[in-house]
Order: structure tokens, then C-alpha cells, then sequence
């Protein structure tokens, strides 16, 4: 019911997601296959040249998305790649798609430059309640997240920030995660919901798989405390049915990461996307179907 009162309870918002900078983090999230710290097989790349991230875009726009994001495994944005990145936002935008960038911690002049080259959303999730948060992260605190979200409203970007689920935290934990998401004023514009994808490597590369029920409990409580916010279905959908993604729909997500790649790990491809969204009597917000 409260999905209702504010979207089209059959349409789903489509976004793509590309890597431009692979590997290398010098940050210690027990979870990510990008950092330095554990042996994952990832190796460490330069990021994309202009060129080559265009053409993804132009594919993601031609394949149905709305938005094209593009996350790089920093742990801060560096002033000398502001205006790389600034270029590379302007050609995402040349498209008529919308841009969204995860680039780490940044300051609110670096937010500045990004907003004025078009960006729309900057994603910098919270991960976990911040009681649990200690236990994953070590290398920056909560409050530094926070101080970065704060440095991307200010600068009059969209937030996009949630977190991840199933990373060994209790459901007071997930509830914390969820209040502290709705407490941001004004709420994040869109809030993905990601269900941990174990890599060998890292330290929760054998921990046990949250429980799909739990999964879909929250996204409908982040629905109930966030009415009007994109609830994506992020990573780890691989990991559920057909009839798991349904509820997860049914229980008010309304957007996907949609492509064949989040960063390092899998996701459903484009006609299977597109084959259960058929079944579903659902459509991509915008048209794009």
C-alpha cells in the first residue's frame, strides 16, 4: 500500500553499473574483492580512458537503462581526476542518460565540480548499522561516511546510499542500517539493497547466506520508512528465484542494476532480465522496455 500511494506498483526503474576503475582500494571492507588486503585474483587497473567508458554507456542506453553508473575502487577522490571524471560525466549526460558516480569519500568542492559537469547521484553506502560497522571497516569510520553524504547534498546531488545485508549482523542491525538511511534529511533519493556476495579471499568469503525471506522483510521495511526512495535490487540478486525477485517487487524495490557485471561479481543478463519482467507484467520507468 505505501508503494502504491507513491509509484507505478508495475514499472521498475533500470540502471547499469560500470567498473572504471578496477581494484587497488586501499581500504580493509571484509567484504569487497577490490581491496588490497586480501589475495581475491583481482588485479589492480588504471582507470577507463573517456573513450572507452562512452561506449559502454551508448551499449547501457541501447540495452533499456535509465542511468549509467560508474564506480571506481578508491577510498577518496583525488583532485587531479576531478576533471577526467568531469569530462566523462558530461559525455554520459551528451546521451540523455542519467549519470551516477561512486568514487569514495570526497570533498564538498570536489562534489561542486561534479555537480556542475551534470552529475545527478552520488552513491556512498553506509554498509551496516553503524554498531556493526566497526566489525566490517577499519580504514575510515561511520561519521566519515556520513560527513561524505552530508558534502554531496550540500552540493545539490541526489544521494544515493544503503547498504548491504547478510554480512554476518543481526535483523537489529539491518533495522539500524534502515533507520539510519531514513533519518538522512531529506531521505536518499534512491537507496540500493545489496545481498552479500561471498569472494573467496576476503574474510567473509564463507559466511552463511542471509536467509531470501529476511531479504525481501528488508526491503519492504525500507519501503515503509522511505516511501518515495528507488529501493534497488542491487547485488546479489543472482542469488534469488524468479519468485524471490517478484517478492522482493511485490514488497516495494522498484529498480535494478540491470547487465551482466556489478563491479567484480555476476548479475542476471539483459534477456533474462527482460524474460521475467514479460512474466511479470512489469516495464522499465521511463519507457525503455
Amino acid at each position: 500500500e505505501t508503494h502504491r500511494q507513491h509509484h507505478d506498483p508495475n514499472k521498475v526503474q533500470l540502471s547499469t553499473l560500470l567498473n572504471i576503475k578496477t581494484g587497488g582500494c586501499q581500504e580493509d571492507c571484509k567484504y569487497c574483492a577490490q581491496s588490497v588486503k586480501y589475495d581475491t585474483g583481482v588485479e589492480a587497473e588504471k582507470l577507463l580512458d573517456r573513450a572507452q567508458v562512452r561506449a559502454a554507456a551508448e551499449k547501457a542506453k541501447k540495452a533499456g537503462a535509465g542511468r549509467f553508473c560508474m564506480g571506481a575502487a578508491w577510498r577518496e577522490l583525488k583532485d587531479r581526476d576531478v576533471e577526467k571524471l568531469a569530462n566523462i560525466v558530461r559525455d554520459v549526460k551528451d546521451l540523455g542518460l542519467e549519470a551516477c558516480m561512486t568514487l569514495g569519500m570526497l570533498t564538498r568542492p570536489q562534489a561542486d565540480a561534479l555537480k556542475d559537469a551534470g552529475l545527478d547521484y552520488y552513491n556512498h553506502n553506509l554498509d551496516t548499522s553503524e554498531e556493526f560497522y566497526e566489525r566490517i571497516v577499519s580504514t575510515h569510520s561511520y561519521r566519515d561516511r556520513l560527513d561524505t553524504l552530508a558534502n554531496v547534498r550540500d552540493a545539490g546531488l541526489k544521494v544515493c546510499s544503503g547498504g548491504i545485508v547478510g554480512l554476518g549482523e543481526s535483523r537489529v542491525d539491518r533495522a539500524g542500517l534502515l533507520e539510519t538511511l531514513a533519518n538522512l534529511s531529506p531521505q536518499p533519493e534512491s537507496v540500493p539493497i545489496n545481498k552479500l556476495v561471498s569472494v573467496a579471499g576476503t574474510p567473509l568469503g564463507d559466511v552463511d547466506a542471509l536467509d531470501a525471506f529476511e531479504f525481501i522483510r528488508t526491503i519492504a521495511v525500507a519501503r515503509i520508512l522511505m516511501p518515495r526512495s528507488y529501493v534497488r535490487l542491487s547485488a546479489g540478486r543472482r542469488s534469488l528465484s524468479d519468485e524471490g525477485q517478484a517478492l522482493c517487487f511485490y514488497a516495494g524495490a522498484n529498480s535494478i542494476f540491470y547487465g551482466d557485471k556489478l563491479l567484480t561479481t555476476g548479475n542476471p543478463e539483459h534477456e533474462a532480465d527482460r524474460r521475467l519482467f514479460d512474466r511479470l507484467g512489469l516495464e522499465a520507468d521511463g519507457g525503455a522496455h
